[in-house]
């Protein structure tokens, strides 16, 4: 069995910031505390470098990435339509601490951000994800399509429901609030806007991505 690499956390911010050497260490610096900034490095190093630049030159940079798909399958995919914005969740367990957000698919410019929220799951964030994206490009009366790259969130969309086993309780009563006024906006709410799942295998992980893999 292989063995798990080590990861090491920058805290940006939260209760404190800096480099920690643990899970455990970095969630205690970002529960309860809003609008943490935080992202995993693979080495010390990258992480206390990362640590005296700005969160945002860091979060979704991409690695290099190699196509699963042949050139033919390639050619018949194209590229992604940069008329578009992408929307991403991160999740730190399942349940964890989640948040969302949605970049200009061509610049990676940050268009919205909601959490961190203390309990939640990845399907949830990237639901409201989408959601927040089709109100926005609603209000600016936008022609741009919204790139996706959860199956789940696309299907709960067309429903305009939010199909999650997790239960509603007191540490996630706000993360319910916002689903309940998502679902609400689905069902008040008529769009044109064209949801498209991200082809990850052909195109990398979707400008959006948190980096926290």
């Amino acid at each position: 069995m292989s063995k798990k690499k080590k990861k090491y956390y920058t805290v940006w911010k939260g209760h404190h910031t800096g480099v920690f050497e643990t899970w455990n260490d970095c969630k205690a610096q970002i529960t309860n505390f809003e609008g943490a900034k935080y992202k995993s490095f693979d080495s010390f190093d990258a992480a206390k470098e990362a640590s005296k630049g700005n969160y945002f030159d860091y979060i979704g940079k991409k690695t290099s990435f190699k196509s699963e798909l042949s050139a033919e399958q390639l050619k018949k995919i194209g590229q992604p339509n940069y008329n578009s914005i992408s929307v991403d969740a991160a999740s730190s367990g399942n349940p964890g601490i989640m948040e969302y957000r949605g970049v200009d698919t061509k610049t990676k410019k940050q268009l919205f951000i909601q959490g961190p929220f203390a309990e939640g799951t990845n399907n949830i964030g990237e639901f409201l994800a989408i959601v927040h994206g089709l109100a926005l490009l609603k209000k600016h009366n936008s022609d741009k399509i919204i790139y996706t790259d959860s199956k789940t969130a696309i299907s709960w969309v067309k429903k305009k429901t939010c199909n999650t086993k997790l239960n509603r309780n007191a540490k996630n009563e706000k993360l319910f609030e916002l689903v309940d006024r998502a679902i609400n906006w689905l069902k008040t709410n008529t769009y044109n806007t064209t949801i498209v799942k991200w082809e990850t295998k052909a195109w990398g992980e979707i400008p959006a991505d948190f980096g926290r893999k």
